[in-house]
């Protein structure tokens, strides 16, 4: 999907700070995963959750996410 939105023109954000505040928000809001929400703000996973830490926002971790990414470990040799 792609959205278009007019901004004023002294608005000190760039577009990829605008897509990372977007992301964060959405991801805050439980709207989009970490990995949607790291799609999102164009940046890799792990630099994402820097990002968000960095700015004490917990990440939304459960039982599930974590079976799959243990599943994912399995799935490309590493456990």
């Amino acid at each position: 999907m792609q959205i278009t939105i007019d901004l004023p023109d002294n608005l000190a954000l760039s577009e990829p700070d605008l897509r990372r505040e977007v992301a964060i928000a959405l991801f805050q809001q439980e709207l989009v995963t970490l990995g949607t929400a790291s799609q999102i703000a164009g940046m890799h996973q792990m630099e994402f959750q820097q990002l968000i830490g960095n700015r004490g926002i917990c990440i939304h971790y459960d039982i599930e996410e974590f079976e799959e990414d243990v599943q994912g470990l399995r799935d490309r040799g590493w456990l």
